[in-house]
Parts: structure tokens; sequence; C-alpha cells
């Protein structure tokens, strides 16, 4: 497996994140060709207190192969256009990894 997770960083105006999440992340993520599975984690605390993060997206693909054709593809490439704003004033943190279950 091969994934592609954004975590949001807690912000002053949530619903504005959230509103960007559910009408713009979600919507594009889940039209992506190849997507084998997503989840959804909204972060509740670290151990010991409370965490700067607020939301983590999982998007999930057989291999960095159909990856690759997923984030060419137009809709992949909307998908990082409308991240990158959230990336460069570094209000999410976002990565590609292999995943494997043991």
């Amino acid at each position: 497996m091969f994934k592609f997770t954004t975590v949001y960083r807690k912000v002053d105006d949530e619903q504005k994140l959230e509103a960007f999440f559910s009408g713009t992340h979600l919507p594009l993520a889940e039209q992506l060709p190849h997507l084998y599975k997503r989840e959804v984690s909204r972060i509740v605390r670290k151990p010991g207190g409370q965490s700067r993060y607020h939301l983590m997206v999982e998007l999930y693909f057989e291999s960095e192969a159909t990856f690759q054709q997923a984030i060419a593809s137009e809709t992949g490439i909307q998908l990082i256009q409308a991240l990158e704003p959230w990336a460069e004033a570094r209000l999410i943190t976002w990565f590609f990894a292999e995943s494997f279950e043991e």
C-alpha cells in the first residue's frame, strides 16, 4: 500500500477549516482514480494533554504507481492546488508513505 497523509493543525477559525475540508478536500479526494480507501481521524488529544492537530486524512492506493497516476489526474492536480495554500501557511503537514499491516 501507498498512502498520502494530510494533517491539519488547529486554527482559530475552525469553521473555515471544516468548510474547506468537507467542501473541497474530501470531495476531491473521493474522486481520485485508483483510491483504495480513505480514513479520516478527528484528533482528540495527545498523551498528557491537548494536541496542536485537529484532523488527519489518509488516502490509500494499491501502489506508488497508482498514486502517481491519481495525483497526475485532473482531480489530483486540483487537490494539490487546493492544499498548497494551506501548506504554505503551515496549517497542514502532508507526506507520502509506504504502508503495511503485520
